[in-house]
């Protein structure tokens, strides 16, 4: 019988951990009940991959379609947090569990099908073979964006810019959030540091990766519009971003 009680604000649950792979891709999820069943049957096809999704009590239902699944799927999974408490902590949360277990290689992926599973394996051989840091990029010869209105296009390309300038660092889609990270790499970081919690957690762990000394590689991935649902983009999170580029870049965080 699965447990829906709600755990106390403080506290997360989640389901008995899933079976031993070396490499976990982590997932938050809000809202993504018409997406989440479908990406997951993708990803699992491939043995040498686990999932773990953390879900911020998602309204339509989804941690709950996620726990389900996950009694039949010893792969698959859960952390169930009590609120919606932001995209960087959940994958904080999913990082710290997925190194408690044993994963070698650990992934970030959206969880609406703007990250392509198929890419999974190219990712993984770039890590095994040559980079600390894996990230799938849309700004590299082979990579791009379909679907996009202008102004859309503008604000990915000028924020990547501006990121890149202002913190000198030498990656072309540091704002891209399908990646794979070494085991070690992790755990070099101090994860209690990372303060962001929105658009720019992705820029400010690609800049904590670099300035740690590790090895950060880019493959081209083509990064479609959401199929279904509703993106989670919204101007406090760009405002967020363009601020803590440069509290990164002053040492303030």
């Amino acid at each position: 019988m699965i447990d829906t009680n709600i755990a106390p604000p403080t506290m997360t649950f989640s389901l008995p951990r899933p079976a031993i792979a070396d490499c976990t891709i982590v997932i938050p999820t809000y809202n993504e009940c018409e997406n989440i069943a479908d990406l997951l049957a993708h990803i699992l096809k491939y043995s040498r991959f686990r999932v773990l999704v953390v879900d911020d009590n998602s309204p339509d239902g989804t941690g709950h379609l996620v726990a389900e699944m996950a009694y039949n799927e010893p792969r698959l999974g859960l952390i169930a947090r009590p609120g919606k408490q932001g995209l960087g902590s959940a994958y904080i949360a999913g990082f710290r569990r997925a190194l408690a277990e044993g994963a070698q290689f650990i992934f970030e992926m959206d969880a609406d099908f703007s990250h392509d599973p198929e890419y999974l394996p190219s990712l993984l051989q770039a890590a095994e073979s040559a980079y600390d840091l894996v990230i799938g990029s849309r700004y590299v010869p082979g990579g791009g964006t379909t679907d996009w209105g202008l102004v859309r296009r503008m604000i990915s390309r000028g924020g990547n810019l501006y990121a890149s300038v202002i913190l000198r660092l030498p990656v072309s889609d540091s704002t891209g959030g399908f990646r794979c990270y070494r085991r070690q790499v992790l755990e070099a970081l101090d994860l209690d540091l990372v303060r962001s919690n929105g658009y720019s957690f992705q820029i400010e762990m690609a800049y904590r990766v670099w300035q740690a000394g590790f090895r950060i590689g880019e493959v081209p991935i083509i990064f479609p519009d959401r199929r279904v649902g509703r993106s989670k983009m919204s101007r406090r999170i760009v405002t967020e971003a363009l601020i803590n580029v440069w509290r990164l870049r002053l040492g303030l965080m």
